[in-house]
């Protein structure tokens, strides 16, 4: 038998930040060696960083990925490192990925499918290789292959997918097969999204079966870029069989994998299933010598128990988010986050986020560990995480003459048992200076009859200027509290509740919120517990509070003013996600929705396709949000609609009229 070690890490990268890339990059070469691992794959664009954007086009950024690169070459002694960086040949520029062996550059494998929806952008940056080409490039004054290869690295194949290639049909898995290559090797960069873990284990198992090798695959960590979280996902599987998986969500820089794969066991499979085609070779010799092991130093499969949690994924979104928050907050060198807490679901459950921040990066990394990842905030206290949250998070309660006495205390309850500093303050008189001074300027009579929706959106703008002005005196990062069920419908003030820097609930629905805040309060995350302060919180219907009771209207209720959040959903997702049109929702709707009359049914589709197209402006303005699921409206990231539009009004119209015969 022969045995090689093999290794993935992943890696807590950001874009441009050549020497913590760097010194990420040689921790984990140091930490594999220590474990005795001889091939180690390294994520894709490790060295320059994923999220680099129109930065990919800099001249400057080709120069420093090189020059990272050979600075890592000479750590690679006794090892084999594939290390991911883009390259220029011939005035094109190419996601590559660089095979390291033994302290020497070999070659160069260019990627051949580039991901170009949603999220990724690729196509922008980089050209895709031409299947079976290869040339050579010259670093340096040494010239090196580059494009559709694979390697003999001292008797052992190894080929490369790099992350969207194994998502296509017409994989290279299927090539490197046929050229009996003995493990393939996949530096990714795939963002994280619900149940998308699944999705991945699949098509590392499958590709190990079906190609009958060892498959080997590496991912990124944290929030890399502002947008993009990336769950460390890493995985080892032979022959259909998964040998090491690594823990997700990990706060630490690095989280680092290994087994051993019997290559000629996977060698007696290929020779019993395997087609060949010799033509095809494109392979690169290099020697290398490995070590011998014994066959009991093996992987392990074992994953924490919030893995295989009947709320798995509610369990997702709270260690994505976290961990979003953790590395935004070190990324931008804040020195900590403020909330306006209203005491509704939207800003409590961000406060809780925050919370929930600090205990998983204190139950990962320790006190001394949590503090030395955040050394610019000098007054950190290395002391209980009570201590910690209170620096960290500020939440802000500003009440109006419309302000309840239940608002308020939800607000003071949740954040005493946060542990967050609290501020209250009364912005009534500013509501009703802002007021007074419009109506003598315009000679005009502001009132409730008349200008309703003017008048709450005062309210909600003039507690912007005050929380800024706290985050800003804090160092802090003020955190927008809007969620994409209102984002899908420009239900927002502008520069009220959806000011900040950062909108950490802008990609996930308010159904789910609601329900993920229900779960938090009697369950909780495994090891975390449940927060039962959130109950006041929960026993209310969402409002915003704008208007008074003594005006002839009722308060205001967001369900009322929209449609039933389940409902908004089923719209959003149909509309959105499978872009279907007003007509086919609506058919939809009376399937799903069948207690409801077909005139409502057809005022809310309206309502929301009348919405959406009115509201596109808003969108483009949001603070970035996290993507979380593939159902995101970010349009600088994966939903784009014109800004002016014809709005489905004829559609509409025609329906409106054929239920009216009816």
């Amino acid at each position: 038998m022969k045995y090689i070690k093999v290794g993935a890490a992943a890696l807590n990268q950001t874009p441009l930040d050549w020497i913590g890339n760097q010194q990420n990059i040689l921790a984990a070469i140091e930490a594999a060696r220590a474990q005795k691992v001889s091939i180690l794959c390294l994520p894709e664009l490790c060295i320059s960083g994923y999220g680099c954007e129109d930065a990919f086009l800099s001249p400057n950024t080709l120069i420093e990925s090189q020059q990272v690169l050979h600075r890592i070459v000479p750590h690679t002694k006794e090892m084999v490192v594939a290390v991911g960086l883009p390259i220029n040949y011939q005035n094109r520029i190419y996601n590559a990925v660089c095979l390291l062996v033994n302290g020497e550059i070999c070659g160069f494998v260019a990627k051949q499918f580039l991901a170009g929806d949603g999220i990724h952008y690729e196509p922008r940056w980089f050209k895709p290789w031409t299947s079976g080409v290869y040339v050579e490039i010259e670093l340096q004054g040494k010239r090196y292959p580059l494009g559709d290869i694979y390697f003999n690295c001292g008797g052992v194949r190894i080929g490369f997918e790099i992350c969207e290639e194994a998502w296509v049909a017409n994989r290279p898995g299927i090539r490197l097969a046929q050229k009996g290559v003995d493990i393939i090797l996949n530096p990714s960069a795939s963002h994280f999204a619900f149940d998308k873990h699944a999705v991945r284990e699949r098509f590392v198992l499958e590709g190990s079966r079906a190609f009958s090798v060892s498959y080997v695959y590496a991912n990124l960590l944290g929030n890399e870029a502002g947008r993009a979280i990336y769950d460390g996902d890493c995985l080892i599987a032979t022959g259909g069989q998964l040998l090491a998986t690594s823990k997700r969500f990990s706060f630490a820089n690095l989280q680092l994998i290994s087994a051993l794969v019997d290559v000629d066991l996977t060698r007696i499979s290929q020779a019993r299933t395997g087609d060949c085609v010799p033509n095809l070779d494109t392979r690169i010799y290099v020697p290398f010598n490995y070590p011998e092991y014994l066959p009991t130093q093996g992987g392990t499969t074992q994953q924490p128990s919030w893995e295989s949690s009947p709320t798995l994924k509610e369990e997702e979104f709270t260690r994505a988010v976290s961990l979003g928050l953790f590395d935004y907050l070190r990324k931008s060198r804040s020195h900590g986050f403020v909330v306006s807490l209203s005491g509704g679901a939207d800003s409590s459950a961000i406060a809780c986020l925050v919370r929930l921040m600090v205990a998983l990066g204190l139950e990962e990394l320790g006190v001394r560990g949590f503090c030395n990842k955040l050394p610019y905030i000098k007054t950190l206290p290395q002391t209980t995480i009570g201590d910690m949250v209170k620096q960290l998070l500020t939440c802000v309660y500003q009440a109006t003459e419309n302000s309840t006495q239940i608002t308020r205390q939800a607000a003071a309850t949740l954040a005493q048992a946060l542990g967050a500093d609290y501020l209250e303050l009364n912005i009534n008189k500013l509501v009703k200076a802002y007021m007074e001074i419009v109506s003598t300027a315009t000679r005009y009579d502001l009132t409730w009859e008349k200008d309703d929706l003017a008048l709450q959106n005062i309210q909600a703008r003039t507690r912007a200027p005050s929380v800024w002005l706290i985050a800003n005196i804090r160092n802090a990062l003020l955190l927008a509290t809007s969620n994409r069920s209102e984002v899908a419908l420009g239900y927002a003030t502008m520069d009220g509740d959806t000011a900040g820097g950062l909108s950490p609930l802008a990609g996930i629905d308010k159904d789910f919120l609601r329900h993920w805040l229900r779960w938090l309060e009697h369950e909780g995350a495994i090891s975390l517990g449940a927060i039962p302060a959130l109950a006041l919180v929960n026993q209310q219907a969402p409002t915003a509070e704008l208007r008074p009771n003594t005006q002839g209207k009722q308060q205001q209720t967001d369900e009322e003013d929209l449609m039933p959040y389940n409902l908004l959903n089923v719209i959003e997702k149909a509309a959105i996600r499978d872009r279907q049109t007003p007509r086919e929702i609506f058919q939809l709707l009376r399937t799903r929705f069948p207690d409801y009359q077909e005139t409502q049914l057809l005022t809310w589709v309206e309502r929301f396709f009348t919405l959406w197209s009115r509201n596109q402006w808003k969108r483009e303005r949001y603070a970035p949000s996290f993507h979380l699921d593939d159902e995101n409206l970010d349009p600088r990231s994966w939903c784009r609609f014109p800004i002016l539009s014809g709005g489905y009004q004829l559609e509409l119209a025609e329906m409106k009229a054929r239920l009216h015969k009816k």
